[in-house]
C-alpha cells in the first residue's frame, strides 16, 4: 500500500477544520449531560459527533483505512495498513468550562509507523501540521524545537495523572525535582497542544506519566519533524500505543532523561 504522506497530511487537516467548524457552531453542553467514561474524564454528544465526522471525512478519501478514535474506537484496532489515529476533542475538560484551549488532533499511521499528522488549536484557528520527510509547518512558518540547552532558562510542559491517581507519588517527585531548576513548569490540559508546543519552541521539553495514543500520535510527528526527540519516560522509542511520554529539544530531552533516573534511583518517601 503506497500513501504519500504530505497528501495523507492534507487529508488530515480538512477532516480537522471541518471537525473544528462544527465544534465552535455548537453550543458546548451542560453539565447534566456529561458522561464520565472514566475518573475525571467526560464525554459528550457532541465529541462523539466530531468524531464521526471526522471518519466520514477520511474513510471517504480513504476507504480502505481504519479509525482509531477516542470515542468510537478505543481498542482492538489492527495497525496494519492505514490507519487513522483521532482525538476528535483532545481537552475535553477546557472544552466544557469554556476555557479556550483545547484542539482536534489526527494523525495517520502505516503499518503502525506514525507518518502524517495535524494539531488544530480550534479557539485559536491555528493549524500545525507534519509529514515524514517534509518538516513541520504552521501555515507558511516552517517549524523547529527550541535552542535551550541551559535548564534554568527551560520552560517545561506538563500533564497531571488525572486518569492514574496512583502514579500521583512519583508525579509530585518529578515536579518537586524539576521545578527550582527551570524558568517554570506550565499544564494547560491539553497534550496535544502541548506537544504542538514542543515542535514551536514554545516549550523545551514537555512530560506525562500515561497518554493514549490518540493524544500524542500528531505530536509525534510534529515534534520529529521539528528536530526533536519523543520517547517513554524509560527512554525507549514510542510507537502507537499507551504510554508514557517524554519529549523535547536533543538538549533538555537528555537533560529531563538525567532527572528522571534520579528520581527512579532516590529511596522511597
Amino acid at each position: 500500500m503506497n500513501h504519500d504522506a504530505r497528501r495523507l497530511a492534507r487529508l488530515a487537516e480538512r477532516a480537522a477544520s471541518r471537525a473544528g467548524a462544527f465544534l465552535l457552531t455548537v453550543p458546548a453542553p451542560e453539565s447534566a449531560q456529561w458522561t464520565a467514561k472514566g475518573h475525571h474524564d467526560f464525554v459528550t454528544e457532541v465529541d462523539r459527533t466530531a468524531e464521526r465526522r471526522i471518519a466520514e471525512d477520511l474513510l471517504r478519501a480513504e476507504p480502505d483505512s481504519r479509525i482509531l478514535g477516542e470515542e468510537l474506537s478505543p481498542a482492538g484496532v489492527d495497525l496494519a495498513g492505514l490507519v487513522w489515529v483521532v482525538d476528535p476533542l483532545d481537552g475535553t475538560a477546557n472544552y466544557l468550562h469554556g476555557y479556550p484551549w483545547w484542539s482536534v488532533s489526527i494523525a495517520a499511521a502505516i503499518d503502525g509507523d506514525l507518518v502524517a499528522g495535524t494539531i488544530l488549536n480550534v479557539p485559536a484557528h491555528r493549524h500545525c501540521s507534519a509529514w515524514q520527510g517534509g518538516g513541520a509547518w504552521c501555515g507558511a512558518n516552517r517549524l523547529g524545537v527550541s535552542g535551550v540547552r541551559d535548564a534554568s532558562l527551560a520552560l517545561l510542559g506538563t500533564g497531571f495523572p488525572f486518569k492514574a491517581l496512583e502514579q500521583l507519588p512519583r508525579y509530585l517527585e518529578i515536579l518537586r525535582q524539576v521545578i527550582p531548576l527551570t524558568s517554570g513548569v506550565r499544564r494547560a490540559g491539553s497534550a496535544a497542544l502541548d506537544l504542538a508546543g514542543v515542535s514551536q519552541g514554545h516549550f523545551d521539553a514537555f512530560w506525562e506519566m500515561q497518554l493514549a495514543p490518540w493524544d500524542i500520535a500528531a505530536g509525534i510527528v510534529l515534534i520529529r519533524e521539528a528536530g526533536g526527540i519523543v520517547t517513554d519516560l524509560a527512554g525507549a522509542p514510542v510507537r502507537v500505543r499507551q504510554t508514557s511520554l517524554l519529549a523535547g529539544n536533543p538538549w533538555m530531552h537528555e537533560w529531563m532523561m538525567g532527572q528522571l533516573r534520579s528520581v527512579s534511583a532516590a529511596p522511597h518517601r
